[in-house]
């Protein structure tokens, strides 16, 4: 699909509309419909920033505004799943401090980027919430914590 070229199927119309009738106002829909557009097609590319202004009558930049200042958005492509990193102080004092190497010399990840078989894309994340599982990282939407670099390994491992 090209950058500039995205297809709104039925179910992602009626996801919006669902929004739209639940909050009214097109400003209060648009970090949902992104999300929406981003599920969807995997990256928020110009085309899928202009749809999601499109679905809404909100101008491109305020969309691409909204957009970039989230960390949970992408505006490039993506491996099949992403990890996010947490490299907070207490992810660090607890461990974390070697599982970006460990990353970067089994699946050759490096921060920002995805890796050679497009299976994983690496983000390095100040706080992921979970101080509490220290160390700890997303992959996708899943929370692992309590990481050791051969447990993180075993997790991803699980991740086709």
């Amino acid at each position: 699909m090209g950058e500039n070229m995205v297809t709104v199927n039925d179910r992602i119309l009626q996801e919006v509309n669902e929004i739209r009738n639940r909050y009214h106002d097109a400003r209060s829909c648009l970090l949902p419909t992104i999300y929406i557009l981003q599920r969807e097609v995997g990256w928020l590319s110009p085309g899928a920033l202009q749809m999601v202004g499109e679905l809404l009558n909100i101008p491109k930049a305020t969309v691409k505004g909204v957009s970039t200042f989230y960390a949970m958005f992408n505006h490039q492509p993506m491996g099949r799943h992403l990890i996010q990193l947490c490299t907070n102080v207490a992810c660090m004092i607890m461990g974390g401090e070697g599982l970006s190497d460990i990353l970067k010399e089994r699946y050759g990840l490096e921060p920002n980027r995805t890796s050679p078989d497009g299976r994983f894309s690496l983000v390095i994340m100040e706080c992921i919430g979970a101080c509490d599982k220290a160390p700890a990282m997303l992959v996708d939407t899943d929370l692992h914590g309590n990481l050791t670099g051969e447990g993180m390994i075993g997790i991803l491992e699980g991740y086709t």
